[in-house]
């Protein structure tokens, strides 16, 4: 019989002689970005502080490339987006206490959305550890507890002896489905201090695979046969899984209509018969999904967007398939199914009988056309029209990163993504300034090909310091700029509530003339002109920035 251990690589003589005698001048940060540089990084976000300096020095010292933004947030948020496009675990380099903290928003938007980003944070020396208040810079009581509600897991470090098999043990985890962020914190003295252990090798910090258990597979998989009317909700969960094939395939055997939620987008092709858009956010769609005799949902938690608000009430049998164990069955009852969205609907192309239903892309169109009236009879031609614009002037692969505003919110109902993982969002936690960074981020993973972001004036607002990142590093981004003079969206929600809007209008700076004292060509455009003047920004090297000053409506919503 063969055990694990039988199957260990004896090293070579060669690494032996390098493992008894490493390069000098090495310290506890050199090991950080060599344990980084043997799981696979490539490159990594971040900012310097004090605390963190020898991390930093290491970097020089690394085939790691580094993008460094001006504040952590936006760090982040560039680290998700790396996370998201390339499906691996980001390095988000950090400093201690306010460093740290700035973070939090953006890594609760990794962990709503399943990014997997890997954040290292420095800490004031060993000794000041333990909750006492020795008066260091950057002190916290318990640094751990700030990030302990929002991240998958949290690793300490306390000699330099550990940091490899923490750092390797964190990016496990951020990897495993679902995928989210994760905490690592190592004292200032441990990264600085000079170590004589061997260099860091290559690592092997796999994922184990969520499967799905073959007795509740083959449960689904007849309800799925025997349905009269069954549908599928898709969710994030089927892009991060890089499963849209496998829910193409099996919506076609079972002739299941599709409806993607706004964290799902282009998980399953917008023109397809059986497709039903994005329109979550419309009682003719809810409705429909209320219809069901049989509703499968992949990879989403039903939550608050994704059931209109709450109204969804499913009538049939509820499937739902999600890795995230804590998501299953927390909004509504069914038959529960922990697993990854890719080997779930493996696993039930391979065991669901085929079922034909001619009527079922009938009662698609008849769905989007009841919602195509209820839109047309708003008069929101504006609206669409410049959606349109953005659509035309944006390649096919070219991923796309929104904002908090008002035309994201349309984008998520409306918008064609046309490819999988090339639209992006910050629905899942909902935080304002995320377009522009987390653009940054997926232009660092592909500068190939150009990157869209879109904001509202108070949006960018959040992210203009990062104008100076993406001239520092010549990125392909264009950043399109909604100016509506205000939050528009929460103009809308006030004024709807309460009769008049409160602290919504800002005063903000002529965006052309800034972007351009940054030294990244700028334009104002016009809706009439917004198509071409997107276009032209987005085929020209380098960033890019478009301003649209416009005062744009929400449609009416049917949750109320």
């Amino acid at each position: 019989m063969t055990h694990d251990h039988d199957l260990v690589l004896r090293p070579t003589a060669a690494q032996i002689e390098a493992a008894l005698n490493p390069p000098a001048g090495r310290n506890g940060g050199d090991l950080v970005v060599e344990t980084l540089q043997g799981l696979g990084a490539t490159t990594v976000f971040g900012l310097p502080g004090q605390h963190a300096l020898g991390m930093f020095d290491a970097l020089r010292r690394s085939s790691l490339s580094y993008v460094g933004l001006r504040v952590e947030n936006n760090a982040g948020f560039a680290a998700d987006a790396y996370g998201r496009i390339t499906g691996e675990a980001a390095p988000l380099l950090l400093s201690t206490g306010p460093g740290a903290l700035m973070s939090l928003a953006a890594l609760q938007e990794s962990a709503a959305a399943s990014a997997p980003v890997l954040a290292i944070g420095s800490q004031v020396p060993t000794a000041g550890l333990g909750g006492g208040r020795h008066g260091y810079l950057h002190e916290l009581r318990d640094q751990q507890a700030s990030f302990r509600d929002i991240v998958k897991s949290v690793h300490t470090v306390r000699t330099a002896s550990q940091i490899p098999s923490a750092i390797a043990a964190a990016w496990e985890s951020a990897l495993t489905a679902p995928h989210g962020p994760v905490w690592v914190e190592i004292p200032q003295d441990v990264l600085l201090a000079e170590t004589t252990l061997p260099v860091v090798t290559a690592m092997d910090a796999g994922p184990e695979d969520v499967v799905p258990r073959p007795e509740l597979t083959a449960v689904a998989a007849h309800l799925l046969s025997t349905a009269t009317r069954p549908v599928i909700v898709a969710g994030g969960g089927v892009v991060r899984s890089d499963a849209s094939g496998k829910l193409r395939a099996l919506a076609e055997r079972i002739d299941a209509p599709v409806v993607t939620t706004f964290g799902g987008k282009g998980a399953f092709p917008w023109e397809h018969p059986l497709s039903l858009q994005s329109w979550l956010e419309d009682r003719h769609t809810t409705d429909f999904l209320e219809s069901a005799d049989v509703l499968l949902v992949v990879g989403s938690g039903l939550g608050e967007l994704s059931s209109n608000y709450h109204t969804f009430a499913p009538r049939g049998r509820v499937i739902q398939i999600d890795a995230d164990l804590g998501k299953l069955e927390s909004n509504h009852a069914g038959l529960g199914i922990h697993a990854d969205a890719r080997l779930a609907l493996s696993a039930l192309l391979e065991t669901v009988e085929e079922r034909r239903d001619p009527s079922a892309a009938d009662a698609v169109r008849e769905v989007l056309a009841k919602v195509g009236d209820r839109i047309a009879a708003q008069e929101l031609t504006l609206e669409q029209q410049i959606l349109a614009s953005v659509r035309e002037a944006l390649p096919d692969d070219s991923p796309s990163f929104w904002d908090m505003t008002i035309l994201a919110y349309w984008a998520w109902s409306a918008f064609d993504a046309r490819r999988p993982n090339t639209m992006h969002s910050a629905q899942g936690a909902g935080g304002l300034g995320y377009g522009f960074p987390a653009a940054l981020g997926a232009a660092a993973a592909d500068p190939t090909r150009p990157v869209l972001a879109v904001s509202g004036d108070g949006g960018a607002m959040y992210s203009i310091a990062e104008l100076a990142t993406a001239r520092q590093y010549d990125l392909p981004v264009t950043w399109l700029i909604v100016d509506d003079g205000g939050y528009g969206i929460l103009r809308e929600y006030m004024t709807d509530a309460f009769g008049r809007a409160t602290a919504t209008e800002l005063a903000r700076p002529d965006f052309v003339a800034l972007a351009e004292s940054f030294g990244v060509p700028a334009t104002r455009t016009t809706p009439e002109t917004l198509s071409e003047d997107l276009a032209k920004a987005l085929a020209q090297p380098g960033p890019s920035v478009v301003v649209l000053p416009a005062l744009l409506r929400m449609f009416a919503p049917t949750h109320l």
